[in-house]
């Protein structure tokens, strides 16, 4: 980028993408639902067929999201000229111009923004270089989707890259500051800000230097958490710290950035080594009086998270270079024993109670965002530690959620179907499951909201014969877990 992308150049260019209709919505309408879905799996011939006819807006499509070499009559008549070369934002050879940037269209359900980026390695037909900036991808949209909602005052986007959490913070946020340890970045992300006309405030720094002595409602963070040796290929996802240090780092020092009740939420990597528990690791990074949801989405044994990252950032593997850095990542990984490389959310919150501190592994698809579930989780932990003594507990009045079922899976026996499995199912949200016995079913039963617990644990007790004292010590902390996962609900 030859200059900075300033206010006036990124209030042309909206005007231009305006007047084209290059939005989310307008690229949908002119190349279909199936020619949108062909582009996101890196198959462009259906956008490009649908684009011929386009005008400004199909114009724009070949040029940036489809990364087409086009005659410069027809792009200059299209953007801001000749700033749109002096920007980056295009390349001139000859009278053929190409992308200079990537700036595309993001949306979600309540409208459309435009995002700056760098090429991707496709795009340059090269190994990006050591500053390259992310566009949107699939670990931003993961962290979008796992980010509590929730009106608040300050939002702290710690290491912002294009700025996509800074553009859904602005929905719900009156302040928001953005952070980032690259100069590029940061000018990419403020020409994000320029162009959507959102006034964010931006500050280099590594970590959390830049915010020193100030704390926030809320602080999202996609951190450079891409696990290895102590070193930087890639500013966007190596933080020259080894191993999983990064995220521990992270984890530690978020908390003081909170305000009382803030909440913090970053994407994170943790090491498996043999012999230790991955929900051991990830709790000793954590300093005290913060609540907080670890959440494990995948495991990627070494081979293929080497393969995986090579790819990620234009390196073939079996080329030479490839093989290079391969094999010193391996190296790497068989030196200190690594048996696989955890992945997930992890939301925290600052607490002057008693903090609860949950690991879960959650493997399985599901399709509602986490995010959701993530602000259920908060405020079913409240609702739990206001009902944290046993008699407290009991007192209470609960139901079984609407969207929960029961499923049953049964075998023939000697006196007709006998029930082997009894499955609570939550039908909404991450899809929590529970295996259940024939006593748990009888309680859950009971759970209408009309009786208090211990009043329904008495009348199970008296119906099977058992001790109450005995079945309230073992149903106690199964109603904790299913109230933790919004399947018994307050009534």
């Amino acid at each position: 980028m030859a200059d900075d992308l300033s206010p006036e150049f990124c209030s042309a260019l909206r005007n231009a993408f305006e007047r084209a209709g290059y939005d989310a919505d307008g690229v949908l309408r002119l190349i279909g639902e199936s020619a949108h879905a062909a582009l996101g799996r890196g198959e462009p011939e259906p956008a490009r067929r649908a684009t011929r006819d386009g005008a400004e807006l199909g114009t724009l499509i070949r040029l940036f999201l489809l990364g087409d070499e086009l005659p410069e009559r027809e792009v200059r008549g299209v953007l801001p000229w000749p700033e749109s070369i002096s920007t980056g934002l295009v390349r001139v050879d000859g009278d053929r111009v190409r992308a200079g940037l990537d700036v595309r269209p993001y949306g979600d359900d309540q409208g459309s923004w435009w995002v700056f980026a760098d090429l991707d390695s496709d795009q340059l037909g090269a190994e990006v270089p050591v500053d390259h900036v992310l566009g949107v991808g699939h670990a931003s949209l993961s962290l979008a989707r796992a980010t509590v909602r929730r009106p608040v005052g300050t939002v702290l986007d710690l290491g912002t890259g294009c700025g996509v959490q800074a553009l859904h913070a602005s929905r719900h946020a009156r302040g928001i500051t953005a952070t980032d340890l690259s100069e590029r970045a940061l000018k990419l992300a403020n020409g994000t800000f320029r162009i959507n006309g959102l006034t964010v405030e931006t500050k280099q720094g590594k970590w959390f230097e830049p915010v020193a002595g100030r704390r926030f409602d809320q602080v999202v963070c996609n951190p450079p958490f891409v696990v290895g040796p102590s070193r930087v290929d890639y500013t966007y996802r190596d933080s020259g710290l080894a191993g999983d240090d990064a995220s521990a780092l992270v984890v530690a020092a978020l908390p003081e950035y909170l305000t009382r009740g803030g909440v913090g939420q970053l994407l994170a990597s943790w090491l498996h080594l043999p012999g230790q528990d991955w929900q051991e690791r990830v709790t000793s990074w954590l300093p005290g009086g913060v609540d907080a949801w670890f959440v494990q989405r995948d495991v990627a044994d070494p081979d293929l998270y080497v393969g995986t990252w090579l790819r990620d950032a234009g390196i073939d593997p079996r080329s030479a270079e490839g093989s290079a850095r391969a094999s010193a990542w391996l190296d790497w990984f068989a030196e200190y024993k690594v048996a696989g490389v955890g992945f997930g959310f992890v939301t925290l919150r600052r607490t002057d109670g008693e903090p609860r501190i949950i690991c879960e592994d959650l493997r399985h698809a599901f399709d509602d965002p986490l995010g959701q579930e993530a602000a259920g989780w908060l405020d079913r932990i409240d609702w739990l530690r206001a009902h944290s003594s046993p008699d407290a507990l009991l007192r209470a009045h609960l139901k079984v959620a609407d969207s929960v079922v029961l499923e049953e899976v049964s075998a023939p026996g000697d006196e007709g179907w006998e029930a082997v499995v009894r499955r609570l199912h939550r039908t909404d949200g991450p899809g929590w499951q529970h295996e259940i016995d024939e006593l748990v079913r009888a309680l859950l039963a009971g759970c209408r909201g009309l009786l208090p617990l211990g009043d329904l644990l008495e009348l199970l007790a008296a119906a099977h014969g058992v001790p109450t004292d005995a079945l309230v010590v073992a149903a106690l902390p199964l109603v904790d877990e299913l109230v933790r996962h919004g399947m018994l609900v307050p009534a």
